[in-house]
């Protein structure tokens, strides 16, 4: 039997040559397009046998290392994203933009197969964004990924209506849900660096912070004790507070630059419902008030 493939999974060195050798464009998209639940492996079993389709997807981004994934996933919103949908999002550890098209397009399309072998063929996403310039074969991603799709956008992901979470998937079995999620832990790769986690945890927080996430809610997330990710924080040279602080101002400063901001809404965005109480937490962040970072914008 041949060993199954498994998407974003790092290929042996003497078995690939080197991409831009190949003749074409659309690699990714090709070999994407040839998967199916099966390939996925122990990964797609325990996917399979989620109770509903958002316990199945959850479940993907975090056991996506046991697949030897090159990209780091993460399923969450943006602040400016609507309430009917959710993203998941991809990204390099290290980008290397020569071969960033290659593992999206592989990404997405064998994604997209995947999720419609757990839901079924009337399956689509609402949209896909890249954050590369469109390349030669950018009319294929359309096709192949049944959605539009937007380049140069902040970021690579994919974006589906919110309702798809819910559905139940009809192989589930708690059963076998349990076996396979442990055989899953027992493959998860080692520990990562503190360095490694930290930008984790930024990721999430970013995605996150409409809804203040506690320290708690993001070590779940990572399967870690509420006291081992603080002493990674502190590892690193920050806390919990520091790096909520800094996201959320980030956040706030890049929405603030946009035409027709709103204070309030940007502050509700990133986890404020009082109005002054995000102006104070701006001014203390950056020495300025909101409104003075929008109007010179």
């Amino acid at each position: 039997m041949p060993r199954p493939t498994c998407p974003t999974a790092r290929p042996a060195e003497s078995s690939i040559a080197p991409l831009d050798s190949l003749p074409g464009d659309g690699h990714g998209l090709v070999i994407g397009e040839r998967q199916d639940v099966g390939n996925f492996g122990l990964l797609g079993l325990a996917m399979m046998t989620a109770s509903d389709f958002g316990e199945a997807i959850r479940l993907g981004v975090h056991y996506a290392p046991i697949t030897g994934a090159m990209l780091e996933l993460q399923l969450g919103n943006l602040p400016e994203d609507g309430p009917d949908e959710i993203a998941l999002t991809a990204w390099m550890r290290n980008r290397e933009p020569d071969i960033e098209p290659f593992l999206c397009e592989e990404l997405f399309s064998s994604c997209l197969k995947l999720c419609r072998g757990l839901l079924g063929p009337g399956f689509s996403p609402l949209r896909t964004e890249l954050a590369y310039p469109p390349p030669p074969n950018a009319d294929d991603y359309a096709r192949v990924l049944g959605c539009e799709v937007r380049f140069d956008a902040p970021a690579n992901r994919v974006l589906i209506a919110r309702h798809w979470l819910d559905t139940p998937m009809s192989a589930h079995n708690p059963v076998s849900a349990r076996h396979v999620l442990a055989l899953c832990r027992e493959q998860m790769p080692a520990e990562r660096s503190t360095s490694e986690i930290v930008a984790v945890v930024g990721n999430l927080l970013r995605l996150q912070l409409a809804d203040s996430p506690r320290l708690v809610d993001i070590a779940a997330e990572l399967h870690l004790a509420e006291r081992t990710l603080r002493r990674h924080l502190q590892g690193a040279g920050t806390s919990w507070q520091e790096l909520h602080d800094r996201v959320r101002r980030d956040v706030a400063e890049t929405m603030l630059g946009k035409p027709g901001a709103r204070v309030s809404e940007v502050g509700v965005a990133i986890g404020f419902q009082d109005a002054r109480e995000f102006r104070r937490a701006f001014k203390r962040w950056t020495g300025k008030a909101p409104s003075e970072v929008r109007e010179r914008r």
